[in-house]
């Protein structure tokens, strides 16, 4: 039980991609088709804007599979392109507002006994050792 951080914080981002992905599965999406979704649901964006906005969220294979995700939308209709930027449709916004439900109710059973402010250490902690570890290996 004695296992290092950097076993727990792998550990735990892959038991997240896989409760990511079986939550969204049920609605036919995938975890990138989510979060373009969620980035044009405040407002439309150019696809700069929406490269921006997923650039921390985005894998080595980068544009590539957001662009293959996006198309995969515009073909269901669920975003289009207005003046030059990339909107939801009303089924977007729809099936949006129905993923994020779905959404909070797996985050809420992830942190289930995990007290709001032992949740706000665990961040804090992890970003302070993420920045540490960016200064540590910069340049």
């Amino acid at each position: 039980m004695n296992k290092p951080i950097g076993y727990w914080v792998k550990r735990l981002d892959a038991s997240l991609e896989t409760l990511l992905d079986s939550t969204l599965s049920q609605l036919s999406l995938t975890r990138r088709q989510w979060q373009l979704l969620n980035a044009l649901r405040p407002a439309p964006l150019t696809p700069t804007e929406v490269g921006d906005v997923l650039r921390p969220y985005t894998s080595a294979d980068g544009g590539n599979t957001r662009e293959r995700d996006m198309a995969a939308l515009v073909r269901r209709r669920l975003v289009f392109l207005l003046d030059g930027r990339l909107a939801l449709t009303g089924a977007g916004s729809a099936l949006h507002a129905e993923a994020a439900l779905l959404m909070e109710a797996s985050r809420r059973e992830l942190t289930a006994g995990i007290g709001a402010d032992e949740y706000a250490i665990a961040l804090s902690v992890l970003e302070r050792m993420n920045n540490n570890a960016d200064r540590l290996t910069a340049g």
